[in-house]
């Protein structure tokens, strides 16, 4: 059984009320002098009414049904001769029902404008208002595109618990006083750019299932930014104080921002609360937050928490080494699986990689672009937005600076591991970069990637390692040990005229042997030269000519591969 509608707490028209169905009827209020509300009058009646009205008139129509052709009447009559707009005093629309549009572009409320729980049908233009006094919009209900650009709201301004089930614009627009927009829902696109927010210190918490664009707005108070939207644009947003940004189930574009003071952007972990908890019905999935670019951000001021970074653009920022990546940040990993490349077969190394490296391996793969909206495979590099244009795909030596500069942060935040990942991405680019380094270094960097992963991969060292100390003990084995242990062998002299007598002591060289080389123990013999050999120490076995070459390059390289497999596991376990 339905609640019965509620009196309203005006004098009201009741005109089409029943006992049965609905015992108010209309809840317009009484228009002075009249015991019917304005849509109810009679024709004589209500001309009389709106001849009376001058420019600037108060004027209370709460719970009034408007048809678009009575709004547009009473706005005439309200009209400034001198500026051929409409002019209110204080403007009452509590409850307010307008059917078909509503223009109130370029009007201006020099008192108070009421339009709480209001519902508009169709249409609703603001565009231009001027709301001198405050203007209340709570619980309003729009059916359709509201539009308030460039409006002008000079005292606070309440949208609370608003709901737009079209785009809600307010490009433009400017708030000199506390702006609120607590449990704001917007269905189709919330449009803020280029709006100016002068003394708001909350904005949100706002739901919206489509783009929430605050691209060039400006907040000159500190402020806490709550919104839940699948998309949202800050290019060229600025912030003239402290501002934190909390964000919900959104990929936020940064680009060009202006920084004057620390800007956190971070992901609210459970839905917001504004006197109870906000309804995110309009959204679903996952609701991780994605940042999708801070290029021609200084990153000085910038702190990123818990967000992902896995197709942020980074090129074209300024002092990324002080940028702060706080929390549990994501970035893109390698392609997984096998891949082939002429005659190599292998796996990329699991690591973070930059958007930048995606974007310029995947033109220099020749892969296909990626459709927009796709989820990109994870078995391929990433394409970029430019993709494959190579003017605008940032090449090596750019991607380079990048590594390099977001390495520092790491190591400023005491995270090892993240550093060491990003050295590794910094090695990467160098070794394929052919504009800003010769061949030579190149070839250094390819042997140091395939010795040990640049210092950093402890398996690759270890595995050649072991290949080189396998590789020891059979070349001692079949060239390094001798026969036997040679023989001293003594010769001596008398000279005439003496009985002293002088011995020369002559040592034989180390044989070959000639009969099996591989057995037990020439296995052990060799297999403990080797064991010094990566220790540095030399063993005293006899050895051949050839064994103590042999000897020699095991001493210099297994001791730098067990060093570079040392380095490796400490980049990985130092805090």
């Amino acid at each position: 059984m339905s609640t019965p509608p509620l009196a309203p707490s005006w004098p009201y028209c009741a005109r089409g009320a029943d006992p049965a169905t609905d015992p108010v009827g209309c809840r317009g209020i009484h228009v002075p002098g009249h015991t019917a509300c304005l849509a109810h009058l009679t024709d004589t009646d209500r001309d009389a009414y709106l001849t009376g009205l001058t420019p600037g008139a108060d004027i209370d129509h709460r719970g009034t049904p408007f048809t678009e052709d009575l709004l547009n009447r009473l706005l005439t009559a309200l009209r400034d001769p001198a500026t051929t707009h409409p002019h209110l005093g204080e403007a009452r629309f509590q409850s307010a029902q307008f059917t078909g549009d509503a223009r109130f572009d370029w009007t201006r409320f020099s008192g108070d404008a009421w339009f709480d729980e209001a519902r508009f049908s169709g249409e609703v233009w603001f565009a231009a208002a001027q709301f001198s006094g405050h203007a209340f919009f709570l619980r309003t209900q729009f059916s359709r595109v509201a539009m308030f650009v460039e409006a002008e709201f000079a005292g606070s301004t309440i949208f609370n618990r608003a709901q737009f089930a079209g785009d809600a614009r307010f490009d433009s627009a400017h708030f000199s006083s506390d702006a609120r927009f607590v449990g704001v829902r917007v269905t189709g696109n919330g449009q803020f750019d280029r709006a100016t927010f002068s003394m708001t210190s909350r904005f949100g918490p706002i739901v919206c299932s489509g783009m929430l664009d605050l691209s060039g707005a400006v907040f000159q108070t500190p402020v806490t930014l709550e919104m839940a939207a699948r998309e949202v644009q800050f290019v060229q947003t600025r912030w003239d104080s402290t501002a934190t940004v909390r964000l919900r189930y959104a990929s936020a574009d940064l680009s060009y921002a202006v920084l004057t003071a620390p800007v956190a952007v971070t992901a609210h972990p459970a839905p917001f609360a504004a006197g109870g908890v906000v309804d995110e019905s309009l959204l679903s999935g996952a609701v991780d937050v994605r940042v999708t670019s801070v290029q021609g951000v200084d990153a000085v001021h910038l702190v990123l928490t818990d967000t992902d970074v896995s197709d942020c653009l980074f090129s074209g920022a300024f002092h990324l080494d002080q940028l702060r990546l706080e929390g549990r940040t994501i970035f893109a990993p390698p392609p997984t699986g096998w891949h082939r490349r002429g005659i190599w077969i292998g796996r990329w190394t699991r690591r973070r990689a930059l958007a930048e490296e995606h974007h310029w391996r995947a033109r220099a793969a020749g892969q296909s672009a990626v459709p927009a909206g796709t989820v990109p495979p994870t078995d391929r590099w990433r394409t970029g937005p430019h993709h494959p244009s190579p003017a605008r795909t940032p090449d090596p030596d750019d991607v380079v600076a990048i590594y390099r500069q977001l390495r520092k942060a790491f190591e400023d935040g005491k995270d090892e591991p993240g550093a060491a990942d990003f050295y590794y991405g910094e090695c990467e680019m160098r070794r394929h970069d052919r504009t800003g380094n010769s061949r030579v270094e190149r070839g250094l960097l390819w042997g140091y990637w395939l010795l040990s992963g640049y210092g950093l991969r402890a398996s690759r060292a270890l595995g050649w390692l072991a290949a080189s100390m396998l590789a020891t003990i059979v070349l001692l084995m079949a060239f390094g040990l001798p026969a036997s242990s040679p023989k001293q062998e003594a010769t001596g002299a008398v000279p005439p005229g003496g009985g002293k007598v002088t011995f020369t002591i002559d040592k034989q060289d180390p044989k070959n042997p000639a009969g099996d080389r591989f057995t037990s123990k020439r296995f052990d013999k060799a297999l403990n030269i080797t064991l010094n050999s990566v220790v540095f120490r030399s063993s005293g076995q006899d050895l051949t000519t050839a064994g103590t070459y042999i000897e020699m390059t095991s001493r210099l390289l297994e001791p730098a591969l067990l060093a570079l497999a040392v380095l490796a596991i400490r980049g990985r376990i130092k805090r």
